[in-house]
């Protein structure tokens, strides 16, 4: 790779992953409506000579192709990612995952580009009944609008990869924590207890299983793939690897390590249920045999991990702001 192209550069794990391969001396054309992505993180970047950020969207299929143009491998993790309200708007999985990943695998047919990196979701599995959950696990029933846009998106992939020749990763993740991170559980925990440190919300029974993962850990495991390019080799030039530790905790663990680390004691009022919304799947366990296989391991454990990014939520409460 000496020039690469990041979809969603200014997101959470996109400016993340831009930072890391400037640091690699890998050049980096970033590409982002700035629709929830944040120009601010991607302040370190702007100061390389190796790094322009094009502002634009993957719905706009000549943009992306010009914006692609003398890149040979494309980072795509541009996505909407909130699960929560899929259903009150039902064309935006669809339009922002499906159509998207489609209009970027075009646009690198046209440039003639045959490496891709992608970052779908554990949400695939739906309510698994195998826990951990092994990548070839039985397809299942789709719960989320969110997951059914990745399965779709992933079988794109797969489809352009057999009938193109392009090289394809697929990364399968749980959910990922950081600086950076601007929404999920913590981010709404912490603004709650902003507002009300006397009382928090938990939607749900607070009994749900989450697994989580670091954002520099879950960074480290797509370089260390896709630096090794080894789905050249691969059957149909695909591989597919989840993202996530070997532990898992309840919401119930996470509320008690943030109000912790903010020395609060609320009242916990639950919404009910064993599920937050619909498409919350009540235990997410990945099995991460595969990429361990690697050599790679997660060097935060979730509580870390959890702790880490309500720091930064806390000395950068400006991402509050910017999200209203």
């Amino acid at each position: 790779m000496k020039k690469v192209f990041v979809t969603g550069a200014a997101g959470f794990i996109g400016s993340t992953l831009v930072d890391r391969l400037l640091a690699d001396g890998v050049a980096v054309v970033g590409w982002d409506n700035l629709s929830t992505g944040q120009e601010r993180f991607l302040e370190p970047a702007g100061k390389s000579g190796q790094f322009s950020l094009v502002r634009g969207d993957n719905l706009d299929l000549p943009a992306l192709k010009k914006a692609m143009e003398g890149c040979d491998f494309v980072f795509h993790l541009a996505a909407n990612a909130d699960v929560r309200f899929g259903t009150d708007h039902t064309r935006r999985d669809l339009e922002q995952n499906t159509i998207a990943t489609y209009n970027v695998l075009e646009a690198m047919r046209s440039g003639g580009i045959k490496g891709i990196a992608f970052s779908s979701t554990g949400s695939v599995y739906g309510e698994a009944k195998v826990i951990p959950t092994p990548e070839d696990a039985p397809f299942p029933v789709q719960t989320s609008l969110y997951g059914a846009s990745k399965v779709a998106g992933e079988g794109l992939i797969a489809a352009y990869a057999e009938g193109f020749g392009f090289e394809a990763y697929i990364f399968r993740f749980v959910s990922i924590l950081g600086e950076r991170y601007t929404h999920g559980h913590i981010f709404d925990f912490y603004r709650q207890l902003t507002e009300h440190p006397g009382w928090l919300q938990i939607l749900g029974d607070g009994l749900q299983r989450k697994s989580y993962l670091y954002v520099q850990d879950c960074v480290d495991a797509i370089l260390q793939v896709t630096r090794a390019g080894t789905a050249r080799d691969a059957p149909h030039r695909i591989q597919i690897y989840n993202l996530g530790t070997t532990e898992f905790v309840q919401v119930n663990d996470s509320v008690r390590h943030i109000c912790g680390a903010l020395g609060l004691k609320p009242e916990l009022r639950y919404t009910g249920g064993n599920k937050g919304w619909i498409g919350d799947n009540p235990f997410i366990l990945l099995d991460t045999g595969r990429i361990q296989a690697t050599g790679w391991s997660a060097k935060l454990t979730i509580e870390q991990g959890i702790v880490r990014t309500l720091r930064w939520l806390e000395a950068n409460q400006w991402v509050y702001e910017s999200r209203k």
